[in-house]
């Protein structure tokens, strides 16, 4: 078993829908009601991307996401 850890994005929509998404893994975002359902089925949906990667004989992408917060004074 090999260990994975990426960056996750979280946003809420306007009608408070927590969307999530994993940029090192193209096309593999979900969602839930609450922050820890959107978390528990992000995971999920990696693990699956992550599976059918490795069934395909495909490279599963390395992190390669760098975040740093800006701030600003408007």
């Amino acid at each position: 078993m090999t260990n994975y850890a990426y960056t996750v994005v979280i946003e809420r929509d306007e009608d408070g829908v927590f969307i999530t998404h994993c940029p090192a893994l193209p096309g593999c975002s979900s969602y839930g009601m609450t922050r820890e359902e959107a978390m528990e089925n992000i995971r999920e949906a990696m693990m699956l991307t992550i599976e059918v990667l490795r069934e395909r004989g495909e490279q599963v992408p390395p992190e390669d996401v760098q975040t740093e917060t800006v701030a600003i004074a408007v």
